[in-house]
């Protein structure tokens, strides 16, 4: 019976992934990889060394030297201060040049009016310029309210630092999930559909060439229809994805859950920004379906490609066009996560190629109406059909061709003819 055929197909392409080593070193590592993605960014541009610097004082006040003991009290500056004078910035530029400074601060008494200079060898690190830009505003607005009679004392005690508490509503009722839950969910279901979809897609697309170039494919043709050994290895390396989802969920809900030991104490970027998200049972279903949909749609072309190529670099070549429609809803991620119903997101999440991460990752960061994710999934699912018998017909025409990769005349005619 074909069921038999298929399912034996599927069983190989399962089996053999599993069995690899290289299958459970990702399982197992793949949590801790993704960990470094999101928390090791932030980690190490709060663990830089200590910079010295030389603050040029130009100021005809103690000004400068307030700004030196500002600078010198925090823990990414030790700052000297240097008087302003004859050839001080080229001996200092000198010393930055020589490593024996890391950089200078220049302030004169237009500092009052916000206006500051620094000159280093590396001005790309967010820590420092925010350290430099908050220590010299919190002095010179001292500065400026004593110059207008006012207490700073008193204008500190009157200030109140605002904890904003945020609730996503979903369904006309609380969620539970903050701000940095909704991120953390929307981001983490972006980049693992991303990876999963293209690197198992181009697994499929890696086993038909396989089989194609070592002549395997002649023998499996000979007892099955083309059709169905292309469904039975989509679905078989689709059911190695889904197992390995599993496994990384598990690891990862034990590494995150860690995250404060693994963390030093006065380490608080990671912590509000990537929260464990509450995924709902609606969420899961979301993220379960266009997973499969995305996946059956992307697989469908890449083992079109790899039927039509001779080679490795040929099916290079030919996979980047269905890349690029991947990488399109990706980039794209960051907007939708900032706006999840504008026009722009909206019509990513309805056209098939960019809805198998967009509607996912809108679902997480708004409320959506079901119907609009109604209308999406019968899209993809539609589009699904209609690819792959599309995928189908090149498959077929292609699997036993070698020679030079087909233009696209000659793959409507293997469509048309198959």
């Amino acid at each position: 019976m074909s069921v038999h055929k298929i399912w034996a197909v599927i069983r190989r392409e399962f089996v053999e992934r599993v069995r690899q080593k290289w299958f459970w070193v990702m399982a197992l590592l793949g949590p801790v990889f993704f960990g470094a993605i999101f928390l090791l960014p932030t980690l190490l541009m709060t663990k830089g060394g200590v910079k010295h610097i030389a603050v040029v004082d130009g100021t005809t006040t103690s000004l400068g030297a307030a700004a030196t003991g500002k600078l010198d009290s925090t823990k990414v500056f030790q700052a000297v201060r240097v008087i302003a004078g004859p050839n001080v910035l080229d001996s200092l530029t000198a010393q930055v040049d020589h490593k024996e400074l890391d950089g200078f601060l220049i302030i004169n008494d237009s500092l009052v009016l916000g206006k500051a200079e620094y000159r280093a060898s590396n001005v790309s690190s967010f820590t420092a310029q925010a350290t430099l830009e908050n220590s010299l505003s919190t002095l010179v607005n001292r500065v400026r309210l004593e110059q207008e009679g006012v207490d700073p004392s008193v204008v500190d005690r009157a200030q109140v630092r605002l904890d904003l508490a945020t609730h996503k509503i979903s369904g006309g009722k609380l969620t539970g999930e903050n701000a940095a839950q909704s991120f953390s969910l929307a981001y983490f279901m972006g980049i693992i559909l991303y990876m999963a979809i293209l690197l198992y897609g181009i697994n499929v697309m890696s086993s038909v060439l396989e089989e194609k170039t070592t002549r395997i494919v002649e023998v499996l043709v000979s007892s099955l229809k083309p059709f169905q050994l292309m469904l039975g290895k989509v679905i078989g390396v689709g059911a190695v994805s889904l197992f390995q989802f599993v496994i990384w969920g598990i690891s990862a809900r034990l590494i995150f859950s860690q995250r404060s030991r693994l963390l030093s104490g006065d380490m608080q970027g990671p912590d509000q920004v990537f929260q464990i998200p509450h995924v709902t049972l609606a969420t899961g279903g979301v993220f379960l379906a266009y997973f499969i949909g995305g996946f059956m749609l992307y697989s469908a072309m890449f083992a079109a490609v790899g039927a039509m190529s001779s080679n490795e670099q040929e099916a290079r070549q030919a996979q980047q066009p269905v890349s690029m429609l991947l990488v399109l809803s990706f980039i794209s991620m960051f907007a939708m996560l900032n706006d999840p119903g504008s026009t722009f997101a909206v019509t990513l999440s309805l056209v098939p190629f960019t809805a198998p991460i967009a509607m996912p990752v809108r679902w997480a960061a708004g409320s959506l109406p079901l119907s609009e994710v109604a209308l999406s999934l019968a899209i993809l699912f539609v589009s699904i059909i209609v690819v792959t018998w599309i995928a189908s017909r090149i498959y077929r025409v292609g699997i036993l061709m070698t020679g030079k990769r087909p233009n696209i005349k000659e793959l409507v005619r293997w469509v048309r003819a198959a």
